[in-house]
């Protein structure tokens, strides 16, 4: 028998949280059972991208994207389903912009269409906001069932009435907990090769975009680094705010101070090498970096748009971003101590058992099969 192929939709196949949530499980389930392909909607090639025709994925793209050329996105959209009868799963992670992806879906006979929630608000420039709202209203007649990262993103995104139905669920941002295991050798590689000795060092893992709070996070350690002159920052991440960020590390003097790794595969081993993972967002659908930190026994100080779903040890302590950047640095700055080997294989456990890629891959896998068998 031919596997199960499923159709996932993200915007892009590049490094970011949601495209590698889908790596993470794309490579665990059984590919002779189910396999993923994808629909992508920018014409640049995205860094899983030759990863997937490996795992004998497909890839189509449709770049004729809202706003700017309706019409054709529509018409396109609507092609593409009339040419891929095969299709009988269909799993959008496109915000509300799925509404139009699983209503062609819906016209062209796909049975299973699952629209996922990633975010708990709304965020981006004022002319796409309001072609998402005009977009919210259509999205839950579109949908056969409804997935999200936490039962906030899936209240934001589908409505109260919806997370209490039976239709609606939690599907884990499961990690390869082993991966982020604290190792010693590493952390003293990776704090070799960036010329951190003995510093204490600082961490955040996102996007350069407002809903990251970089500003903020900027001021946190602006006042970490007064307190203790011999300190390091090193932000993981790319994005459109990245050289904002960088003027405002030199207007405050610690422009030296502060490393920019850029988009990077080795999360895991930069976690290693820091000592307090800085988390002050403003919103999260759930928050995987502070999953992943707390999977490495790294102490987390983060805010409370970080949802209570992704608190699942001692590590995090959440604050209201009303506090000033000087509370913020001390919480951090009381981790400096913190007996990170001697902790690190319980909490691993913790984050395992709730997180753990196997156990979520197989939950999926099943979900998809159980929808495909009651079709025949």
């Amino acid at each position: 028998m031919p596997p199960l192929r499923v159709l996932q939709i993200p915007y892009i196949m590049d490094r970011g949280g949601i495209e590698a949530m889908l790596m993470n499980y794309y490579r665990q389930i059984d590919r002779t059972k189910v396999q993923f392909d994808f629909i992508v909607l920018k014409e640049e090639r995205g860094a899983y991208e030759e990863e997937i025709e490996l795992l004998g994925g497909r890839i189509f793209r449709i770049t004729s994207m809202l706003p700017q050329t309706a019409f054709t996105y529509f018409r396109d959209i609507s092609l593409f389903f009339n040419e891929h009868k095969e299709y009988k799963i269909v799993h959008s992670h496109i915000d509300t912009i799925s509404a139009f992806m699983l209503r062609a879906a819906k016209q062209t006979g796909v049975p299973v269409r699952i629209a996922h929630s990633h975010i708990a608000k709304r965020a981006g420039r004022y002319f796409r906001r309001l072609i998402r709202d005009c977009a919210r209203p259509l999205l839950n007649p579109q949908c056969t069932d409804f997935f999200a990262c936490s039962k906030q993103a899936g209240e934001f995104l589908f409505g109260k009435n919806i997370t209490e139905n039976s239709k609606f669920q939690i599907m884990k941002n499961a990690i390869n907990t082993e991966k982020f295991i604290f190792n010693e050798d590493i952390r003293a590689r990776v704090r070799h090769s960036l010329g951190l000795g003995g510093k204490f060092t600082v961490g955040h893992v996102g996007r350069f975009d407002p809903q990251k709070n970089h500003a903020f996070l900027i001021k946190i350690f602006y006042e970490i680094q007064k307190k203790v002159p011999d300190s390091a920052l090193i932000l993981v991440g790319q994005g459109p705010l990245r050289e904002q960020v960088e003027k405002q590390a030199e207007q405050l003097g610690i422009r030296e101070k502060v490393i920019f790794t850029g988009a990077t595969s080795d999360v895991n081993e930069l976690m290693s090498a820091m000592d307090v993972f800085l988390f002050p967002s403003v919103f999260e659908g759930l928050g995987i970096v502070a999953v992943e930190a707390q999977a490495s026994g790294l102490p987390v100080v983060a805010s409370f748009g970080v949802p209570s779903e992704a608190v699942l040890t001692d590590l995090v302590t959440r604050l209201s971003l009303d506090a000033p950047p000087l509370l913020w640095a001390e919480k951090a700055l009381s981790c400096k101590t913190f007996a990170r080997a001697a902790n690190c294989a319980e909490n691993n456990k913790k984050v395992h058992s709730s997180y753990g890629i196997e156990g979520n891959a197989k939950w999926l896998q099943d979900f998809y099969l159980s929808k495909a068998s009651e079709l025949v």
